[in-house]
């Protein structure tokens, strides 16, 4: 039985969590959460008092980082919450294509083909205007749980 070769198929990534665990009542405003299988941001926390079952209970008010809405939770403080791995990083825009994706420069040289233009009007009309009159210009690209977006913009000066 031993001398068999077994063959394991990976589907997975190198086994980095897109989440960890955190007990609900250190969750802070201005944190991540969470919520309905949705990376969020917290703006607003209160906890409640111990009732007469024990727990006392976490109301997590929080908007999605990736499409605005808001989301609420209501946990015991005691319990664990999910908290997502959120990374920010910076990219040189290179180009942009007529389907609305975004070519990006990343730090070792290769590109980036897979980002659409963010949905944002505000940021949308910054990006496209600032990529015609021919401006270097970085953006920030948020991810988290397997989903990236861009989500900031900074101008360095012309080409």
């Amino acid at each position: 039985m031993s001398d068999e070769e077994h063959q394991f198929e990976s589907k997975a990534d190198a086994g980095a969590s897109k989440t960890y665990p955190q007990q609900a009542g250190t969750i802070r405003k201005g944190g991540h959460i969470v919520i309905k299988n949705r990376a969020c941001k917290v703006v607003e926390v209160s906890t409640s008092k111990t009732g007469k079952h024990g727990h006392a209970k976490c109301h997590f008010v929080a908007i999605d980082i990736f499409n605005g809405k808001k989301l609420e939770d209501i946990v015991p403080s005691s319990h664990n919450c999910d908290v997502p791995h959120v990374s920010r990083t910076d990219y040189q825009l290179i180009d942009i294509s007529e389907d609305g994706f975004v070519s990006l420069l990343t730090e070792n040289g290769n590109t980036k083909d897979d980002l659409k233009l963010p949905t944002d009007d505000a940021l949308l009309t910054q990006i496209k205007d600032g990529f015609s009159e021919g401006k270097d210009l970085v953006v920030s690209v948020m991810s988290a749980m397997g989903e990236e977006q861009i989500c900031a913009l900074k101008d360095i000066g012309p080409k």
